[in-house]
């Protein structure tokens, strides 16, 4: 599948800011059954862009100044990426949760891609007894660790609703677990306390999944929006298999990938710093779109 993606994030300001330091983590990350055809970055009214090194996970940061006085910024991202990754089926011979967790021990790669990263606690996603205590239920050592993974992401599907008012996004994960709701970023903590809690390596991703819509009714332009799944290390011969606990699926050929680190605070799409004093509004639209020409 081909996706044409359109990312755009306005800033209104109160009083006119003299100076904007941001990082993005705008542009699809290259990795398995994805790649960016084409990439284009436009900053209005002015701004200059530069890319920098990821300071912490996996992820393609450009690094943005702004400094003359603006009372607007708007960022637009576009891309076309290129997906072709089957949804993935458990066999027989994968690793049980037990061997996952002791892959993951003995695992000496220190890169942004291997598993050691993973395995602990981090900022915005705490170990938490309750939490851990509820996950395990699907996270028996035996397990088939693709099975397990599933299993896990659907319970949480099923028994949290889905909520955009019921939490900020630095919600911690304990406080949507009580709520039993939330959106992607809160179930996406949640899961990934509980297995890191069993030992086991699982990240944040930030990306974006297709909307389809219901039958005989029109795509609505802009109803898309940045979301959140886990990525499970699975050994070894697996690698990382991802998991999206929102909607209780495997990530296949509806997801693309923009980062991937610990926790949000790694990979948000933008963060940084403005100068200036007064309100400031944010609003986000964002646009993934099939396309059914290859040629186009």
């Amino acid at each position: 599948m081909i996706y044409d993606i359109r990312h755009v994030t306005r800033f209104d300001y109160g009083r006119p800011v003299a100076f904007a330091r941001c990082n993005l983590r705008l542009k699809p990350i290259l990795w398995s059954g994805q790649r960016v055809e084409r990439y284009e970055l436009t900053i209005t009214p002015a701004g200059e862009t530069r890319p920098a090194l990821a300071e912490a996970g996996l992820a393609n940061l450009t690094r943005l100044v702004v400094t003359e006085r603006v009372r607007t910024l708007t960022i637009e991202s576009v891309s076309r990426v290129v997906v072709d990754r089957p949804v993935p089926v458990p066999q027989p011979d994968d690793p049980t949760l037990a061997g996952v967790a002791a892959f993951a021990r003995a695992n000496r790669d220190l890169s942004p891609a291997g598993p050691s990263a993973y395995l602990y606690p981090s900022p915005l996603i705490p170990l938490d007894a309750d939490i851990a205590a509820w996950c395990a239920q699907d996270l028996d050592p035996d397990r088939n660790a693709l099975e397990a993974g599933i299993a896990l992401a659907r319970r949480i599907q099923r028994e949290f609703a889905f909520d955009p008012a019921a939490t900020l996004v630095d919600t911690p994960p304990r406080e949507a677990f009580l709520k039993r709701r939330g959106v992607c970023q809160d179930l996406t903590q949640i899961m990934i306390t509980g297995l890191r809690a069993a030992g086991l390596p699982a990240a944040y991703v930030s990306g974006y999944i297709r909307t389809i819509p219901p039958p005989g009714q029109e795509r609505l332009i802009g109803a898309d929006a940045t979301h959140a799944w886990v990525m499970l290390w699975c050994g070894p011969a697996r690698g990382w298999v991802g998991v999206d606990p929102t909607n209780g699926i495997w990530m296949a050929g509806d997801h693309i990938i923009m980062a991937m680190g610990r926790d949000y605070a790694e990979i948000a799409p933008i963060d940084g710093i403005v100068l200036g004093s007064g309100a400031q509004k944010m609003d986000v639209s964002v646009d993934v779109a099939p396309v059914d020409d290859v040629s186009a």
